[in-house]
């Protein structure tokens, strides 16, 4: 986190304060490309050398990019929800009115495909620490946002316990028709403008282009942590897998070597000359047959001993703290599935449970500040007022859903859960509130159907009783002619 003195930038943001902030995230920025280049693959292995003519193989066991993606990918699993916490039945209209104002909101959301948006933040929270995201007014005024590199975005807070944003920048490098880079364009989003600096390199002062007012009431730049400590979710591994890749080229440098083993010929030349000499080494190898003329000559190859069990203990070791540390569990560990109860698997799945609560925590934190940005400009458009505070957001978990367990469940607690809550917990229902309208709208119908066909049954009865009494009074009739 960038921390200044707001009473720096109480009179504006002078190019002193900016170089300054720019020169701090640099910093972290180089960090933040070795984390990309291990996400890509490009692990320290890649740069190791040796001497020439041995055997140096060079492999990556990708178990960065493994580990950010199951874990972004458990955190998103599915649509984050959205629903009014404040709402109660008891409120009437403006329960009504809230539910509006919510819709607006998830309507903007959509033209924006945020979901597509929150999976990148997530994955970029994994991978660098925070995720950062740029909310900005389409050509139509209609608000938008998208992912922007954390690499070269950030927001500077104030020092205290508070740490409200103060401004976010954003550096875009500048290209020319050749693509070769010239310099590059710095812009600073304050809670009421956007300021264009422009600069020629990174020791080159900023130089003011212009400014533009927005209208999101904030600084529209947000920053999405992965944890307090905005740490990447395999940063705390990078030297077991260093380790681990460092052991799995090796052995097969080994088994290199093993196959191009030295042949040692004692008692015995192959040659006086030195064309009979590679005359005889070609005939070797081609024939792969070696006559031993001299009863003491003996021929072996040099090799040392491979310990492949040895080898393979200390792989399952590094694997082991690999996943352990990092509170990913290995989900094709032939072990993983053995234990088939649920509440053994959820014990299995306690580490990343617990790092995904951590993520979540402070994901939320992000997506109430777009939420506040995204409302203040929506009303200024008119839109109904909405509270983001009261608004409830819930995650849903990537992991297999037993679909039938679910409705036996969702069975049970209908009349003690309300409907729209029920509904929340179906894997295959990703809009509640459009699903529990249509539900309400069926339910009705067949209410409908059934006043219909219940009138219709008690007209046949009450007909039918009015049949058997005319039959009876004819009958005591009869009778009593008779008599």
């Amino acid at each position: 986190m960038i921390t200044l003195d707001a009473k720096e930038v109480a009179n504006g943001i002078s190019g002193k304060v900016l170089k300054e902030a720019l020169d701090k995230h640099a910093k972290r920025a180089g960090e933040m490309g070795k984390l990309r280049d291990y996400y890509d693959g490009k692990h320290a292995i890649l740069q190791r050398s040796k001497t020439a003519g041995t055997s140096n193989e060079k492999i990556v066991v990708n178990h960065a990019k493994y580990i950010t993606d199951l874990a972004s990918a458990y955190l998103i699993g599915g649509p984050i929800g959205y629903a009014d916490a404040g709402k109660t039945d008891a409120r009437g209209e403006d329960a009504g009115q809230e539910d509006a104002a919510l819709n607006v909101l998830l309507d903007a959301y959509k033209r924006c495909n945020i979901d597509t948006v929150d999976a990148e933040l997530a994955k970029h929270a994994g991978i660098y620490g925070r995720g950062a995201e740029l909310a900005y007014m389409d050509a139509a005024a209609r608000p938008r946002t998208a992912a922007v590199d954390p690499r070269y975005a950030f927001v500077v807070y104030d020092d205290t316990v508070a740490h409200e944003p103060l401004f976010g920048v954003h550096r875009v490098t500048r290209q020319n028709a050749h693509g070769e880079a010239e310099g590059e364009t710095v812009t600073v989003y304050t809670a009421q403008d956007a300021i264009c600096y422009a600069r020629k390199g990174a020791d080159a002062a900023p130089v003011l282009q212009g400014v533009e007012p927005h209208y999101f009431g904030g600084v529209p730049l947000t920053e999405y942590w992965n944890n307090e400590d905005e740490r990447g979710d395999f940063e705390p591994v990078l030297t077991l897998i260093d380790a681990y890749n460092l052991l799995t080229s090796d052995r097969v440098n080994d088994k290199e070597q093993l196959v191009d083993a030295l042949l040692m010929i004692s008692g015995v030349t192959l040659g006086d000359t030195d064309d009979e000499f590679n005359q005889a080494v070609r005939r070797l190898r081609d024939q792969r047959i070696l006559e031993m003329p001299t009863a003491g000559a003996s021929a072996a190859y040099l090799t040392k001993q491979l310990n492949e069990g040895d080898a393979q203990v200390l792989a399952d070791a590094l694997a082991r703290d690999i996943h352990k540390i990092a509170m990913v569990p290995a989900l094709t560990d032939d072990q993983f599935a053995q234990s088939a109860s649920g509440v053994a698997m959820k014990f299995k799945l306690l580490g990343l449970e617990q790092l995904t609560k951590t993520k979540e925590r402070w994901f939320r934190e992000g997506l109430r500040s777009r939420m506040r940005l995204f409302v203040h400009v929506l009303g200024v458009k008119g839109a109904p007022a909405l509270d983001p505070e009261l608004v409830q957001m819930t995650f849903s978990r990537g992991l297999p859903v037993n679909d039938l367990e679910q409705a036996q469940m969702i069975a049970q607690l209908q009349g003690i859960v309300p409907d729209k809550v029920l509904l929340r917990q179906l894997s295959f229902v990703d809009d509640p509130a459009t699903a529990l309208v249509m539900l309400t709208q069926q339910r009705e119908e067949q209410a409908q159907r059934d006043g219909v066909r219940f009138g219709q049954y008690a007209d046949a009865n009450q007909r039918g009783q009015v049949v058997s009494q005319t039959e009876a009074a004819g009958a005591v009739e009869e009778t009593e002619g008779r008599s």
